[in-house]
């Protein structure tokens, strides 16, 4: 009977598009999901963003939008990351959906009726710049466990220890740097420290369904030191307004706290893709979500980073259990993804990994998919980005191996016998393709195991018995021989016989090069147990060269840092400054105080002023200024200006001009009118020189 399978990823946060770490996450997924699907069970594959909390809240006032509206904006802008990455989701929700709301309610409800809902008053910290509670994510300080310094108030990132906000050293305020102070509210809990949580928890975390390197880090959460302290505490699940979140039923401004009801998004996004008739679209699938979820044969499983396995492994099991839900079959945790030897990804350092940037750069999103595959294991282990290694496997590996097998082959049964193979192969040709069927089941296991890295291995040792098999037979030379047709199409044919098998184990993998090889094949769909059979007599169409290796120059340009934003320099008064002058330069230019004589309009001008300047020489100068339009002469008439006093004397119109009157303008006379004669400060006499 095929299996029922249901199955997620975590939930992204809402607050920004995807990083490579979900993107690793969702190729993980994806290939055991169609592993899956190609071994003919029905899998439902949701998602759905993580849109609620305090962060989203005040991002979006930031920008001035609702949240609805922020959240909205972000899962616009998703589509472009899954498709190019060929991650298949059946259906994406949003944990602010309608059916995420009655979910949670009834969960709480349910687990209130047993029990274990506690209301209690609590001291939580209040930045009384903000005038708001304090979220856990927006309060750090130093963990209460190991020390480190900028530590959130739930959890450490350093020794995984989850904790009361209350309990960091030196808080301060992620939101105005501000101490926050105590304040008393009343708060719900979920009663995580009840025997019974305990005692189940105890047992499902022990029983397999957990990697054992899980399981053992989950017995030290339960463990109390000498002192009585540690062990699982009760889990503080409400918020006080303002919170965007899902109101607690009963409880008027009190909201969920966003991990309550964030992985019970996973519910609510099946649930909406069930009641869009999706299910029954793609599998003709008849039964609600009730009666699907209420089926004891179908397999909850989730994919989640390192970094939340306490909330999935502890907290998300308990609520589904007293709330008398189905509990998962498997949390299969990763670690993160590093780059060149361990280092963190950083886009300003030059060793983010940006999956649009990757796309836009024209690199083949299947190359990524292989490579992280090939790192990947059952484990929970961090798998790193490498350039040089990036490179080497996937043209070693892809094209080397795999993919010149066809381009070897395809081209003699074209040209010499109408695309036709055939099914008289020799005792040699039949053991190879028979190694290769025999492979099946060992991969079968891999896959199911999540051992990616080991089935990549593995494929591509049956791919270099593949390709010993045609350096041994040369089809080359065969295509030279007289007579030896029949031997050059067997060559062939077992060749293309042992690149498709090799095409059905990697489908997972690399879903686009399986659907041009299944087009050029003339086969359809192919599943693991197309395995089974050989092609036989059968005419492939037209090859088509199926990858490129990778150029160099497309990573050294992936991993190239963004260049410095371009702050365009202002220009002071609407220009560029002059090219810069010595002081030999500027000494050559004789500025006086002079002071302002007489002043009288220029008749015939509508520009000009007329000037009558004292400079201290005994004598008085003449001077034509175009400040007509801002001065009346009466106003200029007694007060001290800047002369150019060396400036040759100019032959005008109206008379001569002896000198120039500095004034200030700017260079947009249209958008910004007017002129400024300048004026010493008083004391200042006619003839000083300005230095």
């Amino acid at each position: 009977m095929p299996r029922q399978l249901f199955v997620t990823t975590a939930l992204p946060y809402a607050n920004g598009h995807f990083h490579i770490g979900h993107i690793m996450e969702y190729i993980q997924a994806d290939i055991w999901v169609r592993f899956q699907r190609m071994q003919g069970h029905q899998v439902h594959f949701v998602g759905a963003d993580d849109a609620h909390g305090a962060p989203i809240m005040i991002a979006a006032q930031k920008v001035g939008k609702t949240p609805q509206q922020f959240v909205a904006d972000i899962a616009a802008g998703r589509k472009p990351y899954l498709d190019g990455f060929h991650i298949s989701f059946d259906h994406w929700s949003s944990t602010d959906s309608p059916e995420n709301h009655a979910l949670a309610q009834s969960i709480y409800l349910a687990l209130k009726d047993q029990g274990l809902i506690d209301v209690r008053p609590i001291e939580q910290f209040f930045d009384p710049e903000k005038g708001m509670f304090l979220a856990d994510r927006f309060i750090k300080g130093e963990c209460p466990k190991c020390g480190a310094k900028d530590q959130y108030g739930d959890s450490c990132e350093v020794c995984g220890a989850v904790y009361a906000p209350t309990e960091l050293k030196n808080p301060y305020s992620a939101l105005s740097g501000a101490t926050p102070v105590l304040k008393t509210s009343d708060h719900y809990f979920f009663k995580l420290s009840d025997p019974r949580c305990l005692s189940f928890l105890e047992q499902w975390t022990q029983d397999g369904k957990l990697q054992p390197a899980v399981s053992k880090k989950i017995k030290e959460w339960f463990t109390k030191d000498e002192n009585g302290e540690g062990g699982l505490g009760d889990w503080d699940i409400s918020r006080d307004a303002p919170y965007f979140g899902i109101e607690i039923p009963g409880a008027p401004g009190k909201y969920f706290y966003v991990w309550l009801d964030a992985p019970i998004g996973y519910l609510a996004s099946l649930k909406s893709y069930f009641s869009a008739g999706g299910p029954k679209a793609k599998y003709g699938e008849a039964r609600s979500f009730e009666e699907f979820m209420a089926d004891p044969a179908v397999e909850q499983v989730h994919f989640i980073g390192k970094d939340i396995t306490y909330f999935h492994t502890l907290f998300w099991p308990a609520m589904l259990q007293f709330s008398g839900r189905k509990l998962p079959n498997q949390v299969n945790v990763h670690g993160f993804m590093t780059v060149n030897n361990g280092e963190k990804m950083s886009k300003s350092r030059g060793t983010g990994l940006d999956p649009l940037k990757y796309l836009s750069l024209g690199m083949n999103p299947e190359w990524l998919r292989y490579y992280i595959a090939a790192k990947l294991n059952a484990n929970v282990e961090d798998i790193d980005f490498n350039k040089d290694d990036f490179m080497a496997r996937v043209n070693s590996d892809l094209v080397g191996k795999f993919v010149n097998i066809a381009s070897r082959a395809a081209g003699f049964l074209a040209k010499r016998f109408e695309g036709r193979t055939t099914a008289a192969l020799g005792d040699e040709g039949q053991a190879l393709l028979a190694t290769l069927q025999a492979g099946r089941a060992g991969l079968v296991e891999l896959y199911e195991a999540r051992e990616l890295g080991k089935v990549l291995r593995e494929i591509m040792l049956l791919a270099d018995r593949v390709n010993e098999y045609v350096d041994a037979n040369k089809p080359w030379e065969l295509a030279k021989q007289e007579g030896a047709d029949a031997r050059l199409q067997e060559v062939c044919t077992v060749c293309i016989e042992a690149f498709r098998l090799l095409s059905i184990y990697l489908k997972p993998v690399l879903p686009a090069v399986a659907a041009n090889v299944e087009a050029f094949l003339k086969v359809e769909p192919m599943t693991f147990a197309s395995a089974e059979q050989l092609l036989g007599e059968h005419t492939i169409g037209a090859y088509q060269h199926l990858m490129q290796r990778v150029d160099v120059k497309m990573l050294d340009a992936l991993f190239e840092p963004p260049p410095a934003p371009v702050v365009e320099a202002p220009k002071p008064g609407g220009e560029d400054i002059a090219p810069t002058i010595t002081i030999d330069d500027f000494v050559k230019v004789d500025l006086r105080i002079a002071r302002i004589v007489n002043a009288e309009h220029v008749e015939g001008s509508t520009k000009l002023l007329r000037l009558t300047l004292d400079a201290g020489e005994g004598r008085h100068r003449n001077v034509f200024s175009g400040i007509k339009e801002a001065y009346q002469p009466e106003q200029l008439i007694g007060k001290l200006t800047v002369l150019v006093a060396n400036l040759a004397p100019r032959k005008m119109k109206f008379g001569i001009s002896e000198g120039m009157v500095l004034a200030a303008s700017h260079a947009d006379e249209k958008a910004n009118p007017g002129v400024y004669v300048l004026e010493p400060f008083p004391g200042a006499e006619p003839g000083m020189r300005i230095r």
